[in-house]
């Protein structure tokens, strides 16, 4: 009888701590998804998948995101896949060569309907002013760069699409390196 009961409580013991590991990995599982995310050029034009998320592979971010944001991120990415790596080139407007201020226009102009002004000073100029911390995709992100203005469209997780003039059509970090010291101000021009 005392080796039955030794047995059972073993047993039990045993499912009891097995248990504790098994809710344990559920709850790691269940955490809220990682914010980085990274475009993959592989899936449709519509998807963005998580990077580094601890949510199942086939769950995009998309999911995440308003009917507003999931549409310019459409959009935007959609306009991004077509003109990545093109050359930069200052007065450029096609896909031989493009400065920031053009890739801007043009990719406002396409997929929004929205005519902006050519140069980068001018563009500054439109829209309402927001500060850093309000930045919504599609809104347009300026730098200090010498006598010169540098314009970019921000698209989600302190990140932006431009025309850089060392590897051409882009995305880079705001807080990173050359940018981070030379954040201007910021612009919103989609409602």
């Amino acid at each position: 009888m005392k080796i039955k009961a030794s047995l059972f409580t073993i047993i039990l013991f045993g499912i009891v701590f097995s248990g504790c590991a098994t809710t344990s990995t559920s709850q790691k599982n269940l955490s809220t998804p990682d914010s980085n995310f990274a475009y993959d050029s592989k899936l449709n034009q519509e998807q963005k998948h998580l990077k580094n998320s601890n949510f199942r592979d086939d769950i995009t971010y998309s999911n995440y995101m308003s009917k507003r944001d999931s549409n310019i991120n459409n959009e935007l990415f959609s306009f991004y896949n077509e003109w990545k790596g093109t050359k930069y080139r200052m007065g450029g407007y096609t896909k031989k060569g493009i400065d920031c201020s053009g890739f801007v226009q043009k990719a406002i102009l396409e997929k929004f309907d929205l005519k902006l002004p050519r140069d980068s000073r001018s563009q500054s100029l439109v829209g309402t002013s927001i500060k850093k911390s309000e930045l919504q995709m599609g809104d347009l992100v300026f730098f200090h760069t010498g006598k010169t203005k540098h314009v970019g469209i921000y698209i989600d997780n302190g990140q932006f699409m431009h025309a850089s003039t060392k590897v051409g059509v882009t995305i880079s970090r705001i807080d990173d390196g050359y940018f981070k010291n030379r954040y201007w101000k910021a612009t919103r021009v989609l409602k």
